[in-house]
């Protein structure tokens, strides 16, 4: 299963290739959901697909969407790819009045999971892979203010920088419970690169990305001094790290589960900011809060 955008069609584009018992497309638009079941069919006539209407600034429609998907004949679900996401932009709040990057890039996928997570639990070998960002360099988790004020102390790059630490503390939360791993569950953190097609950046005008150089001077150049040069990848290398977070064998080992990854492996090297223990489980009590759903993992 793959939430919408860019990456999303690159990615089931690859596995529809090579016969999926079922792919599951879920998004905001009808439309486009049916566009890229026609682009799939058009690889592989024989691949079965379902449309999700899934909307992840919506705490409603994610209930109605799990429901769905829990009432399914299919008795398991492989893999959940958590890759719908909003970059940057003007401050927006989602139907809950949180802020919105924090709130569809976190905790839409929070509550997705965690509602599905019986079903995913059943497959053999189930993994959750969450689309992060070496973006997240731009924030850790804003524990005083995640809503920025209401709108009030707003910074477009830090509320993505946060948004995608918070992407990456729950891979990490996930790979930490015992009764997920007794099971086989298996989560990671993908950072998949730049690719210039996407429309993740759509609207965003060169003042924004001065906003973002501005920002990555003041914490110090963490990528180097010349931040500008993305990390673009074509389309097969951006690809590659979803599939081998997704697929992959070797990540089967207990010591990659939780594990941040770029360039098609491992890379927890990687991560500009400090990750601690406390910090993981301290952003799942927010998240239970936020979403009113307490986990019994």
């Amino acid at each position: 299963m793959a939430p919408s955008n860019c990456s999303r069609a690159l990615f089931l584009e690859a596995i529809a290739a090579h016969n999926p018992a079922l792919l599951i497309l879920a998004g905001r638009s009808p439309q486009k959901i049916a566009a890229t079941a026609a682009t799939l069919a058009a690889i592989n006539p024989a691949v079965k697909t379902r449309a999700l209407h899934l909307d992840l600034a919506s705490q409603a429609s994610i209930r109605r969407a799990a429901a769905q998907v829990n009432a399914y004949d299919e008795d398991h679900i492989d893999v959940l790819v958590n890759n719908a996401g909003v970059m940057a932009g003007p401050y927006r709040t989602t139907a809950e009045g949180l802020e919105m990057q924090f709130g569809a890039n976190h905790l839409g996928h929070f509550l997705f999971t965690n509602l599905i997570m019986e079903k995913l639990l059943a497959a053999p070998h189930p993994r959750v892979v969450n689309i992060s960002s070496d973006g997240h360099r731009l924030s850790g988790i804003r524990w005083d203010d995640v809503g920025f004020a209401g709108g009030k102390t707003y910074n477009q790059w830090e509320a993505y920088g946060q948004s995608k630490t918070a992407n990456i503390l729950f891979s990490k939360a996930l790979a930490g419970f015992d009764g997920l791993k007794t099971r086989g569950l298996r989560s990671f953190a993908v950072h998949p690169g730049v690719i210039l097609s996407t429309s993740l950046a759509d609207g965003l005008g060169q003042d924004d990305f001065a906003d973002l150089k501005r920002l990555d001077k003041e914490i110090g150049h963490p990528l180097g001094e010349d931040d500008a040069k993305f990390d673009v990848k074509t389309e097969d290398e951006m690809v590659a790290t979803h599939v081998a977070a997704a697929f992959d064998p070797r990540l089967e080992a207990k010591e990659w589960n939780g594990a941040y990854m770029e360039d098609g492996n491992v890379h927890e090297e990687r991560l500009r900011k400090a990750v601690e223990r406390e910090d993981v489980d301290r952003l799942w009590k927010l998240s239970e809060g936020l979403v009113g759903e307490e986990s019994r993992w």
